[in-house]
């Protein structure tokens, strides 16, 4: 009787320690349902985006400013939140906790900030041309040479880079959706609203001017993005008040009614389009933070 005792107790102690194993690696496993996410600056996983190198910055002075919880660009530069935004190539849905982004010392400094230049030669002899600038992640439209308006454009990512070269608005398509890619939910075709195509492959691929998201770098699969928060809203359920629409700006201008017959909001060709010109490599993203890496130089004592 007694062994047996001994063994029934034994079996109790191994069933404790077995329950008390599983529950350890449960929890180690599985995250409290009730703890809210916390951004941390060590987080490899998020967004730096202080890392992507656009030359025109060099000129201005800037610090990276990592987003808190609570925090947006309303709350942290109120009505100057749309140069902040312009400045990073970053629409509000991207600005999340744990995101790096760049602000000026003075925001002075941006409030007329393009890396476009004033004055295109080649653009001199068109009524409109459009010059995209794939290291500045950048737009620009062009009558006669001069600018008169640019914006921040998110051109294809490494491996599915927008193609260089000289091209022409063949095409408009005012609510066109792509026949290739489905919004991340994986719910619907991914909006494309006022489309221009540009080019066709060898492969039978459009390439398109058109709205999508802006992540603060080069992010699609060739096409060409501009600012719409208005599909963003229609589509995510944010922003609540859209107000950056480049995207339709660049579409009424290139394409719109004045210049063309009544749009009938499906794919219509065009004749005597804009010229567009895309040159440029991709932006270089660097191994630290630009001011990390001058700790680490001053660290090693190198000057």
């Amino acid at each position: 009787m007694r062994y047996s005792r001994m063994r029934l107790s034994h079996k109790i102690v191994l069933i404790s320690l077995f329950t008390s194993v599983v529950v350890f690696f449960s929890v180690l496993r599985t995250p409290s349902m009730t703890d809210d996410p916390a951004a941390t600056p060590v987080d490899k996983g998020r967004e730096d985006l202080s890392r992507v190198e656009y030359p025109s910055l060099r000129s201005i002075k800037w610090h990276a400013k990592f987003i808190q919880p609570q925090e947006s660009l309303e709350s942290l530069f109120g009505s100057d939140w749309v140069l902040i935004a312009r400045f990073n190539r970053i629409d509000r849905r991207h600005v999340y906790p744990g995101v790096t982004i760049k602000v000026p010392d003075s925001i002075e400094d941006i409030r007329a900030y393009t890396p476009m230049p004033r004055f295109y030669k080649p653009a001199a002899r068109h009524e409109k041309y459009i010059l995209v600038d794939v290291t500045e992640q950048w737009l620009g439209a062009y009558e006669h040479g001069k600018l008169v308006f640019s914006a921040p454009a998110a051109t294809g990512k490494a491996t599915t880079e927008t193609p260089i070269g000289l091209f022409q608005i063949s095409t408009r398509d005012f609510n066109h959706t792509s026949s290739l890619y489905k919004t991340a939910n994986d719910e619907e075709q991914y909006p494309m609203d006022n489309a221009l195509r540009f080019h066709i492959g060898t492969d039978n691929v459009s390439y398109w001017l058109h709205a999508r998201d802006l992540p603060g770098r080069p992010a699609s699969h060739g096409c060409i993005g501009l600012f719409d928060e208005e599909m963003q809203k229609r589509v995510f359920g944010t922003p609540q008040n859209p107000v950056l629409r480049d995207s339709q700006k660049l579409y009424d201008w290139a394409a719109g009614e004045e210049e063309y017959e009544d749009d009938s909001g499906e794919a219509e060709e065009l004749e005597d389009g804009p010229i567009v010109e895309v040159r440029g490599d991709l932006p270089r993203y660097l191994d630290e933070p630009p001011k990390r890496q001058l700790e680490t130089r001053l660290n090693r004592g190198v000057k």
